[in-house]
C-alpha cells in the first residue's frame, strides 16, 4: 500500500515562550482522503481566489444597491427631510392603499410590453424564414433589417415625433390628402399606438437576431425526414421548426419582456407620458416620484415592489410559454 508521510513543524510564541509542535501524518495516496485532501485543494483554493474578484465586484454592483434601496424605501427621505430615518412599511402601505396612478401605469405597461414583444416575436421571426433560405441579396436584407436596432434610441424617438408631428410631419402631409388630421400624440388611443409603433419598429432587429441565430443552428435530419414523409412548408413548419425553435422563442421572447418592462426612454422623448398619464408606465412614475418630486424613500418603495412584481410574472410567463411552446411538457 503505497504511503505518504508528511511531517509539519509549527513554532509560535505564548507569554514570551517559544513553542515547537510537530505533526506527523501517515496517509493511503491510494485513499479518497488524500486525493480530495492533498491532490484537489490546492486547485480548488486557486480556482475561488480567481472567482473572487467577480463575487465582490457582483456584491459591489448588484447587491449592496438593492440592500441600500430597501432601507431607503423604509425611510422618509424627499427633499424637504433628507435622511435615513425610519418609517417602517409606511411607504409600502400608501402605495397599497393610496395610490392607483402607480397600479393604473403597471397596467399600460403590461399592454404595451406584451403587445410590443408578440408583434416583435411575429414579425422578426417572419423576417427570420425570409432571410434563413438562400435567396437572392440575402446578406444585404441581414444588414438591412438590423438597422433600427444600430440607430441611437433617444435619436431615433426624436424623429419618430417629428414624424408624429401634427402640424409639421410628414404623415398628418399624407393623411391631409384624404381629408384626415389624426392626433397622434394627443389622443389617448393613438398615442399608444405610436408608442407601440416605435418600440416594435426599434427592438424587432434584435428578436430577427436571435431566431435567425437558432435557424442557422437547427439539425437537418428532421427537414430532410420531412421531405421524404412528403411534407409540405406548412406542415414543415407547425411540426418541426416551430417546435425545434421554442427553446430559443422563449429565450428571445423572455429577453424582450424583461427589456419592454422598463420602457422609458420612448415614452419620455415621444409623449411625457400623456396625453395626461394615457401612455404613462410604472419606470416613468418611478422616475417623476424620485427624480421629479424628489421623494426618493417613496420612489425606493415603488421600485422594490416593481422588482419584486417582475420577478414573479416573468417566472409565471416562462412557465406558460414552456407549456405551450415545447410539446411533451
Amino acid at each position: 500500500m503505497p504511503l505518504s508521510l508528511t511531517i509539519n513543524i509549527f513554532c509560535f510564541k505564548v507569554n514570551g515562550l517559544e513553542i515547537l509542535l510537530l505533526s506527523i501524518f501517515c496517509i493511503d495516496r491510494t485513499s479518497p482522503f488524500f486525493t480530495a485532501i492533498v491532490i484537489n485543494l490546492p486547485w480548488l483554493v486557486v480556482k475561488y481566489m480567481f472567482l473572487l474578484p467577480g463575487l465582490l465586484v457582483l456584491l459591489a454592483i448588484l447587491i449592496f444597491p438593492i440592500g441600500f434601496t430597501v432601507r431607503l424605501s423604509l425611510s422618509s427621505w424627499d427633499s424637504f427631510y433628507p435622511g435615513l430615518d425610519f418609517i417602517g412599511l409606511e411607504n409600502y402601505i400608501r402605495l397599497f392603499t393610496d395610490d392607483s396612478r402607480f397600479w393604473e401605469a403597471f397596467g399600460r405597461l403590461s399592454l404595451l410590453s406584451l403587445t410590443t414583444v408578440f408583434l416583435q416575436y411575429i414579425i422578426g421571426f417572419s423576417l427570420a424564414l425570409l432571410v434563413w433560405k438562400e435567396i437572392r441579396f440575402q446578406r444585404l436584407f441581414r444588414v438591412l433589417f438590423l438597422i433600427p436596432m444600430m440607430t441611437t434610441p433617444v435619436i431615433m424617438t426624436v424623429v419618430w415625433r417629428t414624424f408624429f408631428h401634427e402640424s409639421l410631419g410628414p404623415v398628418n402631409d399624407f393623411f391631409s390628402l384624404f381629408g384626415m388630421q389624426p392626433l397622434w400624440l394627443s389622443s389617448e388611443i393613438l398615442s399608444k399606438f405610436t408608442v407601440i409603433l416605435v418600440e416594435v419598429w426599434q427592438w424587432t432587429p434584435f428578436m430577427f437576431l436571435l431566431l435567425l441565430a437558432g435557424l442557422l443552428s437547427l439539425p437537418k435530419e428532421p427537414y430532410l425526414a420531412a421531405s421524404i414523409d412528403g411534407a409540405g412548408p406548412v406542415r414543415t413548419f407547425v411540426y418541426v421548426t416551430f417546435p425545434l425553435m421554442a427553446p430559443i422563442s422563449i429565450g428571445a421572447i423572455i429577453i424582450r419582456l424583461i427589456e419592454a418592462s422598463k420602457i422609458m426612454d420612448t415614452v419620455y422623448v415621444l409623449t411625457s407620458g400623456g396625453p395626461g398619464t394615457s401612455t404613462e408606465t410604472s419606470s416613468f412614475y418611478i422616475f417623476i416620484k424620485g427624480l421629479r418630486e424628489f421623494q426618493f424613500g417613496y420612489s425606493a418603495a415603488l421600485s422594490i415592489t416593481y422588482l419584486i412584481i417582475m420577478i414573479i410574472s416573468f417566472t409565471v410567463i416562462a412557465k406558460i410559454l414552456v407549456k405551450l411552446m415545447v410539446r411533451g411538457e
